[in-house]
């Protein structure tokens, strides 16, 4: 999920598959926090899970490999084609427990640490944590009365995934907006954009839109990356239809870091969006 801002009203956007910057990230009845885990040391941290549901319920905990493709979706790997960088990750990063079952309103902590192997190169090393409902076995009905005598029940399996990033020595990056611009797709129209990373690590951040003589801005998503993997991608965003007449014209885009990260800008572009 991203969250956007317009005329001071909150608004989600849905369907795209990048990460939530919210406190926590719901899937179901599960609460996750926080969203993004950066570790740059031997010190390790916890993200806490909360059953928000009415029933008790279990999770299973994992690590998963997964590759940023250029138009932002993340591709799962293989870990039996993992190469060494992506083998080096799985290995120095522990958690425990792997299994939890969790009352309603209770949380609990799943502690993750780092082990950086001697000689580690400089770098930023990516895991993805899946935490996956586990559904209640049911007893399967007998059929009685159908003339196939077959019963079928689906039972949806919902899961949250947040990254687990380790870096390891003096990381720097930058990064470029290009080409701002309005698409007209079938779904509805949208907010497209190239956003460029240079540098050893990965960049994240939000996007703000200010146009002139309009103190607030007037538009603005959190949790905008581009990972270390790849140089670009293309950000495209899904907007109402009465904002496409409040960004079309001047506007000034910037992408600025999280608080956490220092609040700075990493990009800037005055354009005029068409």
């Amino acid at each position: 999920m991203f969250a956007f801002r317009r005329a001071g009203a909150l608004a989600w956007l849905t369907g795209l598959s990048l990460l939530c910057v919210e406190p926590a990230l719901a899937a179901g009845d599960l609460l996750v926090a926080p969203t993004r885990v950066i570790l740059d040391g031997s010190r390790g941290t916890e993200v806490v899970l909360n059953n928000i549901g009415s029933e008790p319920a279990t999770y299973r905990i994992s690590l998963e490999l997964r590759r940023m493709l250029p138009d932002g979706s993340l591709e799962e790997i293989d870990p039996a084609k993992a190469d060494s960088h992506d083998a080096t990750t799985l290995g120095m990063i522990s958690y425990a427990p792997r299994r939890v079952v969790l009352p309603p309103n209770q949380p609990q902590s799943i502690r993750i640490g780092v082990r950086a192997p001697q000689g580690l190169p400089d770098g930023e090393y990516r895991a993805h944590m899946l935490f996956r409902a586990i559904p209640d076995a049911k007893p399967v009905e007998s059929g009685a009365g159908r003339k196939d005598g077959v019963s079928i029940a689906l039972t949806p399996i919902y899961g949250v995934t947040i990254p687990i990033i380790v870096r390891q020595g003096s990381l720097a990056a930058s990064a470029a907006i290009a080409n701002p611009r309005i698409l007209r797709e079938k779904e509805g129209p949208a907010l497209a954009f190239t956003l460029s990373r240079s540098g050893s690590r990965s960049v994240y951040g939000q996007i703000r839109i200010t146009k002139p003589g309009i103190a607030k801005p007037v538009f603005e998503v959190r949790g905008i990356a581009v990972y270390a993997e790849i140089p670009e991608r293309t950000v495209k965003l899904a907007i109402p239809e009465d904002m496409v007449a409040v960004l079309t014209g001047p506007v000034k885009i910037e992408y600025v870091e999280d608080n956490e990260a220092g609040g700075g800008t990493m990009a800037s572009l005055d354009a005029v969006i068409r």
